[in-house]
């Protein structure tokens, strides 16, 4: 099981201002180009984002579910990889002074994913996740430093 924490220099109301809206998905998910609302009202159980990936010229649209949600703290997802199966992504938002701890923690649930999964697998998932959270570091800092009522996203 993958599990990675970051400090993001943010409070944790901005942290989840930014997961709470889907149509930032793919500023901060790694291998994400693209990502769109789809069913329900993000970050509600059961609402659910249809996002793409790209590779060169090849491109594979998924959808992502809200499989349970504790509004501010926990957004706990189940991301489709098509024949690979599914995995269970959770995200936990905790105060840490004034800033915020966020922890990501992420395994396989159904398909071939889980039959794959072993210590490479698991190292590549923690690269990821390192650059994941990277992301949404920036963009939630960016988010931070805007002018109250300011225009447009990260």
């Amino acid at each position: 099981m993958a599990r990675r924490h970051r400090l993001i220099t943010v409070s944790p109301a901005t942290v989840w201002s930014v997961l709470a809206d889907g149509s930032r998905y793919a500023q901060w998910v790694v291998g994400t180009a693209s990502s769109q609302p789809v069913r329900g009202h993000w970050p509600q159980v059961g609402a659910a984002l249809e996002y793409e990936v790209r590779l060169g010229p090849l491109r594979a649209t998924n959808e992502t579910v809200v499989r349970r949600c504790q509004e501010g703290t926990i957004l706990e997802l189940e991301a489709k990889a098509g024949p690979l199966g599914t995995a269970r992504i959770a995200l936990e938002v905790r105060p840490w002074g004034e800033h915020c701890l966020v922890t990501v923690d992420e395994h396989p649930l159904r398909g071939a994913a889980g039959a794959l999964h072993n210590t490479l697998v698991e190292a590549l998932v923690q690269v990821r996740h390192r650059a994941m959270l990277a992301r949404l570091a920036r963009v939630c800092e960016n988010e931070a430093a805007r002018p109250a009522g300011g225009a447009g996203h990260a």
